[in-house]
């Protein structure tokens, strides 16, 4: 009876051994926060509208975390792979794209930003417009920011109009 006293006792701690985390100095743990600010973020949204205007889908996609998901204004199909993402904007770049945001609010935290509000895209090749509601999340990689999800929708009062036509 003593014994298994002991040995109950010995495996309780242990087990309390065993489940305590390892020491780390709080310093090792906590993250080195990227600095950015609103201005910051509106260049993020430039870079990646700069990179529409070169027509090359592949510029586009760099603006992409690799494992990110874009759910684009004009395609029903989430992109979640570069090749997706790729396909879409070949398609997308054929009616030479501009962006400019009208309404924004920027949510800033540590290595993250989340950038949400009204564009409008103007198509150079056909002269049409469309208005749109996006969000994109950015995530600092250690090099540069990405844009880790975006997603984009028609205004839902532009899609009634052009639904009902």
């Amino acid at each position: 009876m003593k014994n298994t006293i002991v040995v109950l006792i010995g495996s309780a701690v242990l087990a309390g051994c065993a489940a305590q985390s390892p020491s780390v100095p709080p310093s090792a743990r906590s993250e080195q926060c990227q600095p950015i600010d609103e201005n910051g973020v509106m260049q993020l949204f430039d870079r990646w509208n700069r990179s529409l205007l070169t027509g090359d889908p592949e510029k586009v996609v760099a603006n992409y975390a690799r494992n990110s998901i874009l759910l684009p204004t004009l395609s029903d199909k989430p992109r979640f792979t570069p090749e997706e993402k790729l396909e879409y904007f070949q398609h997308f770049l054929g009616n030479q794209p501009s962006g400019e945001i009208t309404l924004r609010a920027v949510e800033l935290g540590c290595n993250t930003v989340v950038d949400s509000g009204l564009y409008t895209f103007t198509f150079a090749r056909t002269g049409s417009t469309a208005e749109a509601r996006y969000t994109y999340t950015y995530r600092w990689d250690g090099q540069q920011w990405l844009i880790t999800s975006h997603h984009s929708s028609l205004m839902p009062e532009t899609s009634a109009q052009q639904t009902s036509r």
